[in-house]
């Protein structure tokens, strides 16, 4: 008899969790199945963050139910989910078939696999021409912009093949956030692996000293806030500092999960807290970039 792990209804980078905490409590070689029949929406972070969590399972892949309704189930097969689910899960029930790609206009990315530099050049090569008409006549802002939106998404990406030591998975999308911003359009970016994590990454740097209170939180304020690395050379990691000034310039949000903490920039339009420990833990980096439309712009 498997365990079964309820996905919600709306899948983003907040209900994730709610996964997480039901996945705290598998061991490895337990059967498992992750039901996402009734989810009806998810987030780029929520369906690369479950391609992430399908990298966990050494022992046995655990079952994978997808949504029954058929408008999102369509959604996932085109926004490339199912094209990498069936590497890292034993599919269950219905499975949609067809195209996989991005033929939707709001995703500027499908979900693209990342494991070294020749993947994160392919992918900033893909999105540079979509991007910047999306950025620029759809949320308003500088072309100025766009430029450092490709550098941004490069970083991001880098990220992964510097310090993850797996493969990981991007997707960037647009639409209207309605919970928020009035309505206002944003574009995300999420970029998920379950690799080694921050906390693992930085101790392999050559002389580092560990404090007493050493942990995944200060890790993260480490690489995001300090623009610490564990590479000894100049200016190695700025990237995720530079992620974060880039952010804060456009107004948009952060957020960085690593191990049993996260770390979020959080702009005036938004309630998450800066940092959040003790959560279950979750192995790599999960990480989501959402730039809102410019407001006087409307």
């Amino acid at each position: 008899m498997s365990t079964v792990i309820t996905v919600p209804p709306s899948l983003d980078d907040s209900t994730f969790e709610q996964v997480l905490e039901q996945y705290s409590h598998v061991v490895d070689h337990e059967k498992l199945l992750i039901d996402a029949r009734h989810t009806r929406w998810a987030s780029p972070y929520g369906l690369t963050a479950l391609l992430a969590l399908g990298a966990t399972r050494t022992e046995a892949p655990a079952g994978f139910a997808g949504p029954e309704i058929d408008d999102t189930s369509s959604y996932w097969q085109r926004a490339g989910f199912y094209r990498y689910a069936e590497e890292l899960f034993e599919l269950h029930g219905s499975v949609p078939r067809g195209r996989q790609g991005a033929s939707d206009s709001n995703v500027l990315l499908e979900i693209t696999p990342v494991e070294k530099s020749d993947d994160v050049h392919a992918v900033v090569e893909r999105i540079q021409a979509k991007s910047q008409s999306i950025l620029v006549h759809e949320l308003n802002l500088d072309p100025q912009a766009t430029m450092r939106f490709a550098m941004t998404l490069s970083e991001v990406c880098q990220n992964i093949v510097e310090h993850a030591g797996a493969r990981g998975w991007v997707a960037v999308q647009t639409y209207r956030w309605r919970q928020r911003l009035l309505g206002r359009r944003v574009v995300v970016i999420a970029v998920c692996d379950a690799g080694i994590g921050f906390r693992k990454s930085l101790e392999t740097a050559q002389g580092r000293k560990l404090s007493d209170r050493w942990d995944d939180a200060m890790a993260l304020e480490d690489a995001v806030i300090r623009g610490v690395s564990r590479f000894r050379d100049p200016g190695r990691g700025q990237g995720l500092a530079g992620v974060r000034r880039y952010v804060g310039k456009w107004d948009g949000k952060l957020s960085v999960r690593s191990g049993t903490a996260r770390i979020a920039i959080v702009p005036t339009w938004d309630e998450d807290v800066p940092l959040t420990e003790n959560l279950p833990h979750f192995p790599g980096a999960q990480v989501q970039i959402t730039i809102p439309e410019r407001a006087e712009a409307r």
